[in-house]
């Protein structure tokens, strides 16, 4: 077998490969040679710089496996190599230890002025006074997002005496307390914290969830880290902030366009504030580990064995996958709906399987479901291979019932969640090739979760339904669909309308606080 390895792959990684393999080095590959030559090979190994398109994998009548050295996927056309049968795998654990390192440092080089005293000394000043820093010691760590990255940086600051408080939606207050941090909500973080990081992905929610209005919030003498993803702070207002000394320094990895322009980036001309060309994965060691993780994803797929890192789909038995395939997507959004409803951290899972499909194992269907509750919230992109370990960091308990009877459909799937002490209940069937949610909690519907869902508890009376309806309009929000479902509970009903558009935040609180409306969830299905 063959292994093309572009990009500047490590030679720790082409060592490992070329113990079993032929593997050709292309640093700097055009696409063109790509395109010409990927059909003689069995894998491919990339970093950033080659995109894997359609094209390529079209063309790629040998290949079995695609490695990212790194964390991100973005260059590879994963639905296309799924559909063509390739495994895609990637190296999220490869550079946590340097991002984390990096966090550190940023937030010491912030707190003791380190590189505009360093540039100042170069210029034959001497300014001891004008740098004084402050310590670490005795302050309080705000870290949003508690993935392998936050708990890591949280372990690293209580090394130096800090406090931690610790935003996360979905930690529970076990794992909180084995990894020594207290658990807050974000507006607590946010007023309580001298320093404060982001380890969150960019999403919707997380897109300047610090802006202005944030900031002002918080405590005088604060410092700001982003080494996560550039946007989750708000650039313009972290500058401004920073001019009118509201935020007092900033420490800054990441950046909604990279590079940044040189002009009309607000950072560059902010003071107080550290900047690095994204170094977050930039070690030595970094790059050795996920070459080589990458490297032992490949050795093992070309052997036939399972790959703990790939980033599509773990192997099925052709016979099971033409039982399980129709319900993959369905299970998946089931677990989207449930962690939509939820509001808190969730504690545990149960799916029950009821019907046909109980004759055959439907473990990777619980994963997906796990997949889809975890993808919105997670800062790494969840898998089918990884979802069940990220569920148990996390201290999720994850179970499966099989029942063979079903009274209404030949096959149901029932996800029953418990998040924050309240439990939440979705069921899902198939009707012909569609995936149907025919309850939610104890209201029966039909709802075809192909792109949005606003979910709306409300009192059954005239005009409820309208004036939602209308207040989505007036906003430019499209309902194409609506469904309405009923309960024994008299004079309740649950409203759920497939919506178009996205629904910023601040409408979504003013549909809560329509007379009549007990609450109002947006389920983002683009997004899982």
């Amino acid at each position: 077998m063959k292994v093309l390895a572009a990009d500047g792959i490590s030679p720790k990684g082409i060592e490992l490969l070329q113990k079993d393999f032929e593997v050709v080095v292309k640093d700097k590959l055009p696409a063109e040679e790509l395109l010409e030559i990927i059909p003689d090979f069995d894998a491919l190994i990339v970093r950033s710089a080659s995109k894997v398109t359609a094209e390529v994998i079209a063309r790629a009548e040998k290949l079995k496996i695609i490695g990212r050295a790194g964390v991100g996927v973005d260059n590879i056309d994963i639905p296309a190599a799924t559909a063509k049968g390739i495994i895609v795998i990637n190296s999220p654990g490869g550079n946590t230890i340097a991002a984390t390192e990096h966090t550190m440092a940023m937030m010491l080089a912030m707190s003791r002025n380190i590189p505009i005293a360093n540039e100042t000394m170069h210029k034959g000043e001497w300014n001891r006074k004008k740098y004084v820093g402050v310590e670490l010691r005795g302050k309080t760590l705000g870290v949003i997002g508690m993935g392998r990255i936050g708990s890591g940086v949280a372990k690293r600051a209580m090394a130096f005496d800090m406090n931690v408080l610790a935003y996360d939606p979905y930690i529970n207050e076990e794992r909180a307390k084995a990894l020594g941090v207290k658990i807050a909500t974000f507006d607590e973080v946010i007023e309580n914290s001298d320093f404060i990081t982001v380890h969150m992905p960019l999403t919707k929610d997380t897109k300047g969830m610090i802006a202005m209005e944030q900031m002002k919030k918080m405590k005088p003498g604060v410092r700001l880290v982003n080494c996560a993803r550039g946007g989750i702070i708000d650039e313009a207002d972290l500058a401004e902030a920073l001019k009118q000394g509201i935020v007092a320094a900033a420490a800054i990895d990441v950046y909604t366009s990279e590079p940044p322009a040189e002009k009309g980036n607000p950072l560059l001309e902010a003071p107080n504030i550290v900047l690095t060309p994204h170094l977050g994965a930039s070690t030595v060691e970094a790059q050795i580990g996920v070459s080589v993780d990458v490297a032992k994803g490949i050795i093992a797929a070309l052997h036939g064995e399972p790959v703990a890192t790939a980033v599509n789909m773990a192997p099925v038995s052709p016979q099971v996958m033409r039982v399980i395939a129709p319900y993959l997507t369905l299970a998946e959004r089931l677990g989207g709906t449930v962690v939509g409803l939820a509001d808190g951290p969730i504690e545990s899972v149960e799916v029950t399987y009821n019907g046909e499909i109980t004759e055959v194992n439907t473990g990777l269907l619980t994963t997906a479901v796990i997949k889809g509750l975890l993808n919105p919230v997670m800062e790494n992109e969840v898998n089918y291979v990884n979802a069940p370990g990220l569920a148990k960091e996390r201290g999720i308990k994850v179970s499966e019932r099989k029942d063979r009877a079903s009274e209404d459909f030949a096959n149901l799937i029932t996800v029953d969640v418990v998040a924050g002490g309240q439990k939440l209940s979705v069921q899902g069937t198939l009707f012909g090739t569609q995936g149907r949610i025919v309850r939610i909690n104890d209201f029966r519907v039909d709802v075809d979760p192909h792109a949005r869902i606003l979910i709306c508890p409300h009192i059954n009376r005239p005009g409820v339904i309208g004036t939602v309806g209308t207040l989505l309009g007036g906003n430019g929000v499209n309902i194409s669909a609506m469904q309405v479902g009923t309960t024994e509970e008299e004079g309740k009903n649950l409203m759920v309308l497939t919506v178009d558009n996205d629904i910023p935040a601040a409408l979504l609180e003013t549909v809560k606080a329509l007379d009549g409306i007990f609450d109002a969830k947006l389920v983002n299905f683009y997004e899982i």
